[in-house]
Formats: structure tokens, sequence, C-alpha cells
């Protein structure tokens, strides 16, 4: 009998499941952390010492990134180029609207 290292049962994917939710995920996570250069190279150091302060403000971000990727993911279907740029382009105005708004412009 071969030893298992893992204590969870074994499982297929199941024909509900979208296959590409991590690929949505993955895309999130990556493009939030893209979107804290373009700030900064728009307005130099001065937005850097503004994300130091408001880093609260943009950490709640983060999962809500995460799960518009997985929510993307769903209608989406395997189209992963048109998933990518549709979260790339959510995120990246979610993230332009927060700072927008703390920085009271």
């Amino acid at each position: 009998m071969p030893l298992k290292f893992s204590l969870a049962p074994d499982r297929t994917l199941r024909r509900d499941e979208p296959p590409y939710a991590l690929w949505g995920g993955i895309a999130g996570f990556v493009f939030y952390w893209l979107d804290f250069a373009v700030p900064i190279l728009q307005f130099g150091a001065n937005a850097l010492f503004f994300l130091l302060y408001t880093w609260p403000f943009f950490l709640a971000l983060l999962p809500v990134c995460v799960l518009l990727g997985v929510i993307y993911s769903v209608p989406l279907g395997g189209r992963v180029c048109l998933l990518v740029l549709a979260t790339g382009l959510s995120v990246f105005s979610l993230f332009w609207l927060v700072f927008t708004l703390l920085s009271g412009w």
C-alpha cells in the first residue's frame, strides 16, 4: 500500500467547478501589486509617502482584487486572455478610484 502525503481525500475536478478560477485569482493578485507602480510612476516619491500613510485602505483591496479575478473566471470560462484583460482593467480602475478619493482630487 503506497503512502499518502496528503490528509485530503483524492478528488477529481467536477464538471461544475470552473478550472480557470485559479487563473483569475492569480491575475487579481498580480495586478494588485502591479498597480502600486502606477501612482509612483505618475507622481514620483510623493505618491510613495502617500501610500505609506494610507496602507490600510489599499490592503483592503487585496481580497477584492482576487475575488474580482475569480468572479470574472466564471462567465469567461476558458478565455484566459480576456480574463486577464478584464481583471487588469477592473483592478486598475478600483485602485485608481481609491487613490483619487483618498487624495481628494
